[in-house]
């Protein structure tokens, strides 16, 4: 139901509103910019070599890093638009661990998640209207609906990596290895990683059934099933190293 082109539009006026939001302050520190954007950079060469190369090379990629220690969260929008919450440092720890993360977020607006979403009719008739409203169709200077903004991944307070379906997520984690692996960094960073999300969720949370994500511990069993693929990517690359991230709020 919706064109790439109409998709790309909504994601660079979905970043605008996350940019222009008087709530969201950009880091100034170089400390916590510099990984985020080498990490990027990285992920983004790995998604051009990959099978949507294509589409990663029709993109017109930016990160942004906001100044937010309280969320845990990181998101790209259609058309390569990313964003990486500082609090997401602690469960990330390493740039290997948020290559984990920026590779599973590059790969939900590359396999175009958002508009699956929204055509699946997951979606209310006012989001459509809203979404037609962003694409230029109603004129004016329209602002996105929350419920679109979530389709697309960038709505800030829906929780820890924002939910897909369960079959997004884990095909978001499967392909998301492969290009963390192709970047150079070691995608078994990731299994920490969702051991990191577990502890830090005390271990509950929804059951898997009534939960949009998979749970914890079916993503770490899913991340060890697909590992020696990621890791004979790995091994074909020059290492990076798994450089700490800086510490926020005494974490």
């Amino acid at each position: 139901m919706t064109s790439v082109r109409q998709e790309v539009q909504m994601g660079a006026q979905a970043y605008d509103q996350v940019k222009s939001d008087p709530k969201m302050r950009p880091s100034q520190d170089p400390r916590e910019i510099e990984p985020v954007t080498r990490v990027a950079a990285r992920i983004v060469e790995a998604a051009k070599r990959s099978k949507y190369a294509e589409m990663a090379r029709q993109f017109q990629w930016e990160v942004t890093v906001i100044k937010d220690d309280n969320t845990a969260n990181a998101f790209a929008l259609p058309g390569g638009k990313m964003a990486v919450y500082t609090g997401i440092f602690p469960m990330a720890k390493t740039e290997a661990g948020l290559a984990a993360v920026m590779g599973h977020e590059v790969v939900h607006a590359l396999a175009r998640h958002g508009a699956e979403r929204m055509s699946q009719g997951q979606l209310t008739n006012t989001v459509l209207q809203v979404a037609g409203a962003a694409i230029g169709l109603s004129g004016g200077n329209p602002v996105l609906g929350q419920a679109t903004m979530a389709a697309l991944g960038a709505g800030a307070q829906v929780g820890v990596l924002l939910p897909f379906s369960r079959k997004h997520e884990s095909e978001a984690d499967y392909v998301g290895i492969l290009l963390a692996a192709d970047a150079g960094y070691d995608p078994r960073e990731s299994v920490a990683l969702w051991e990191r999300m577990g502890q830090a969720s005390g271990g509950g949370g929804q059951s898997e059934f009534l939960s949009t994500h998979p749970s914890h511990g079916t993503r770490i069993e899913q991340l060890k099933e697909w590992m020696p693929e990621a890791m004979a990517i790995y091994q074909k690359r020059a290492p990076m190293p798994a450089a700490p991230l800086p510490e926020i709020g005494g974490r």
